[in-house]
């Protein structure tokens, strides 16, 4: 694997972590049969978004690469080919943990040049993801970015983060911190065979419940929209009714995009399941990684009725806006943002 390769830039220093700094293991428990964990002592943990990124924030802290939620349409499946990691199989199980994040997070934090800009998490792969509640990386992420008054956003599918919200409380006291939780659609039978690692609609629409009574306000991130499979006018509102009993304070929706490493993934696992949608998607994703502008426009429209019936309003300015992808960029603009959201 190319541990090596992991570089900052021409420039940069020679690599993010050495391999001999690499510690691989394996654990014989139910919940992390078949995953392999690779700790690394990583060189940075605030990782500022490429000039050329349309995404709405400029800093990022990811203390994970790989997912083990699985979710077959994930585009962060690319970035495991930086490291000679296989994009399909091997982004689920192969999951390489930055054991010094919080270490090394209150470390730059502390740093002169650092002004306490805005850093946004979950925006590669899931912090709350299982590996999470082994090794605990986000209690000590949190716990510095209190300790620094820094404001902080969470994008998440994983109900762990309830186990930090005595410490989202404290830092809530002290900084701006906003929460999105992502629940693209109700949907059981399609929840099982897209995202089999992550808990269902129900159990994240509970958790958005137990942040918001807390006072902890949390909107939730409708993504992805799936074509032809999660975008029927009661599929949506379903999802939208189950969005606004759960009390979040905006819902987003967000259509599918299917970027390279994903984008083969997803068509297998389509080829799968659902043969006879395959032609269908190769027409709609034509043009790229996005769906066409009308289809984009034509579901946020239909959300934001149903939000507005469902007294929940589209997201307004605050935590849940600066996590969300823009949609398909005008020509002559770049499609393809190289730092990217966790859908």
């Amino acid at each position: 694997m190319r541990w090596d390769n992991l570089t900052e830039g021409p420039t940069g220093p020679a690599a993010l972590f050495g391999a001999d700094a690499v510690v691989t293991r394996t654990f014989d428990t139910p919940e992390f049969r078949g995953i392999t964990f690779h700790e690394v002592r990583a060189r940075s943990i605030v990782n500022r978004v490429p000039g050329a990124s349309r995404m709405p924030f400029e800093w990022t802290v990811n203390p994970y690469r790989g997912c083990s939620h699985a979710c077959v349409y994930c585009f962060a499946r690319k970035t495991h080919s930086y490291l000679d990691l296989d994009t399909g199989l091997g982004f689920d199980s192969q999951i390489v943990v930055k054991t010094n994040a919080p270490d090394l997070l209150r470390r730059e934090l502390a740093a002169p040049r650092w002004t306490g800009a805005h850093i946004a998490m979950g925006t590669n792969v899931d912090c709350y993801q299982r590996a999470e509640g082994r090794y605990r990386l986000m209690p000590g992420i949190i716990e510095a970015l209190r300790d620094h008054a820094n404001p902080f956003s969470i994008l998440t599918k994983g109900t762990l983060i309830l186990r930090d919200l005595p410490l989202l409380q404290e830092a809530a006291e002290v900084t701006e911190v906003g929460i999105s939780v992502s629940v693209g659609f109700t949907d059981t039978g399609l929840w099982r065979t897209v995202e089999p690692g992550t808990p269902s609609p129900a159990a994240r629409l509970a958790a958005v419940r137990t942040l918001t009574d807390a006072g902890i306000e949390c909107g939730v991130l409708m993504a992805p929209v799936i074509p032809f499979l999660g975008d029927a006018p009661e599929q949506l509102r379903e999802t939208v009714r189950a969005i606004a009993a759960s009390g979040a304070t905006s819902v987003t929706p967000l259509v599918l995009h299917l970027r390279p490493g994903a984008r083969e993934w997803f068509t297998a696992w389509l080829g799968e399941h659902h043969p006879g949608l395959v032609e269908r998607y190769e027409r709609m994703y034509a043009g790229g990684s996005y769906a066409p502008t009308w289809y984009q426009r034509q579901i946020t429209r239909q959300v934001h009725r149903l939000a507005a019936e469902f007294g929940i309003g589209p997201t307004g300015r605050g935590a849940a806006r600066r996590l969300v992808t823009p949609e398909r960029p005008p020509v002559g603009e770049s499609a393809e943002p190289t730092q990217l959201t966790l859908l």
